[in-house]
């Protein structure tokens, strides 16, 4: 006899999966059920994720694909350590910002040839694997090449983003080819198949990472780009490399939380929880209006920062070390008024000093966070002849206004939204995680581990929970939040709370998407097992074995 599920929390879904030998958690359950098949095959995490990464390039084209580019954070157990790696591209060498001036551009466009950067994907797979691999690539691509060949079933979140996506991008060359075989965009159930991607991927096997940035991959992107009077060319791609990076943290709460350094946003999420951390935040409960305030107030502190340091660490040199430091958040957090939201902050003065998430675990205790995206769903329209993707437009996060450290310059890498993250307690993994979508990934960051430390939730019930996204009222790079901006909630939060924000001076809105997607993977020591957690909201599902 069916009936509620008794959790004692209205927004639990479903149990947590628990498991002994291996753990994947990603966006869409054929990508996870191929990073489980890679781990019974004796491949390690590192090989399930890139596994599953190709396979979700092509399964959810709306947020990912070998166009785009890579972050992720490693935890080897044969090491006992964190790595980081940006596999993030850089700006085409050719293009000046004169350029802009010239052509009266004021802002770097959203589609077409002028946004695209090198994508870095394809480099970050083989420095993963390089590094960490143990299964040939062939194996790893195989199921990526094979449901590209023999076609796969189009989910009904995909179909929709697809739609959305096409709409705006039907027009670029080979877009309707490659994505519209029928005239239109796949519907809910539909088979797809991307043969041309396929053939792309078995380039890269039998060439390596050279295939595609020095091979016949780079020759046709570079040929496409000169032709639809764009500036990426052969020689970006050919000069193309990833960086291993060393993950930065700030504690909270005893528990040590992971980040990517610049030109990512991850040590926002640090800030914040250097903030948070000087209230009682557990005694004020969740959906709180106290701590939903403070929420939204350390949020804009910190995203003030991000608008005037974050960029590319080559180019500027970031304070890190202070912008997470405990002094500077003791400092932050005393410009907060407990009764009242602000309209406005400044960035601290400071002394030198649409995407997908994935995360696997195996029977070795290695695990992996990684996070690829194209950038805005599919890309920048442009499709290259016979390759079976789009290139990204991550280019167009750079600002124009000289002077400022992420203002566009030659061979430089835009600053980036796309973050992983992970956690430690006393120098042990513990949970690997990510929370894609935009400027809601550290905010969502922060929500999940305040869900799970302060409120004491489980791994699935801390993505279950409804989430609040503060956004400005509007969003160019770089540009001041003047007017207190908006809070964004998700249903489940109770009206009465919701009247005090409003007392507060917070505008309040409702929104029905934009809140992220979160995968999770926690080992549990004393037990030796594996918990994971996906999202409700999306595709997701975690799975072990």
């Amino acid at each position: 006899m069916g009936q509620d599920r008794v959790t004692g929390r209205g927004f639990a879904t479903r149990s947590e999966v628990i498991a002994q030998n291996g753990m994947a958690a990603t966006s869409h359950p054929l990508a996870t059920q191929v990073a489980l098949d890679i781990l019974k095959k004796g491949g390690n995490a590192f090989d399930a994720a890139i596994a599953a990464n190709a396979v979700l390039g092509l399964m959810e084209p709306t947020g990912c694909g070998i166009g785009g580019d890579l972050f992720a954070i490693l935890w080897s157990a044969e090491r006992g350590k964190l790595y980081g790696l940006n596999a993030s591209g850089r700006s085409p060498r050719s293009l000046k910002l004169e350029y802009f001036k010239e052509n009266n551009i004021e802002k770097i466009p959203s589609y077409g040839p002028l946004p695209v950067s090198v994508p870095g994907c394809v480099d970050g797979w083989f420095e993963i694997h390089d590094m960490f691999g143990k299964l040939p690539m062939a194996d790893i691509l195989q199921p990526a090449i094979k449901y590209a060949r023999e076609g796969f079933p189009v989910t009904e979140i995909i179909a929709w983003q697809m739609k959305r996506n096409l709409e705006i991008l039907k027009d670029y060359p080979n877009i309707k080819e490659v994505y519209m075989p029928d005239g239109r965009a796949p519907e809910k159930g539909e088979i797809f198949k991307n043969p041309q991607l396929a053939s792309t991927l078995e380039k890269i096997v039998k060439g390596g990472r050279n295939e595609f940035y020095r091979g016949s991959i780079a020759r046709t992107i570079d040929a496409f780009m000169k032709k639809q009077g764009g500036f990426l060319s052969y020689d970006d791609l050919a000069r193309h490399h990833s960086e291993w990076v060393e993950p930065v943290s700030t504690t909270y709460r005893g528990y040590e939380v992971w980040e990517l350094p610049p030109n990512g946003q991850g040590i926002v999420a640090l800030q914040m929880l250097n903030i948070l951390e000087g209230y009682d935040i557990a005694s004020m409960g969740f959906g709180s209006a106290e701590y939903m305030h403070l929420f939204t107030e350390a949020k804009k502190l910190a995203f003030e920062d991000r608008a005037r340091y974050y960029a590319d660490p080559a180019f500027s040199k970031i304070p890190i070390s202070r912008l997470i430091s405990k002094k500077y958040a003791a400092e932050r957090r005393k410009l907060i008024d407990f009764n009242k939201a602000a309209k406005v902050y400044q960035p601290g003065n400071l002394e030198p000093d649409n995407t997908i998430y994935l995360t696997v675990a195996d029977r070795y205790g290695n695990m992996i966070s990684l996070i690829q995206s194209n950038y805005r769903g599919m890309g920048s329209g442009m499709c290259p002849t016979g390759l079976g993707f789009i290139l990204q437009d991550r280019g167009e996060m750079f600002t124009l206004e000289e002077g400022h450290p992420n203002c566009y310059a030659p061979g430089k890498r835009p600053f980036h939204t796309i973050i992983p993250a992970f956690i430690t307690k006393e120098g042990k993994p513990y949970i690997s995680f990510g929370v894609m979508g935009g400027d809601m990934q550290p905010q969502g960051h922060v929500q999940i581990i305040v869900n799970l430390i302060d409120f004491k939730m489980n791994l699935q019930e801390a993505g279950d929970a409804p989430r609040m996204y503060h956004t400005r009222s509007s969003e160019p790079t770089g540009e001041q939040m003047i007017d207190g901006g908006i809070l964004n909630l998700e249903s489940g939060f109770r009206w009465e709370e919701i009247q005090k924000l409003l007392q507060k001076g917070h505008t309040i809105q409702w929104n029905l998407g934009g809140f992220g997607g979160y995968q999770a993977i926690m080992w549990d020591e004393k037990n030796k097992v594996y918990y994971g957690a996906s999202e409700s909201r999306k595709d997701g599902q975690a799975a072990g074995y």
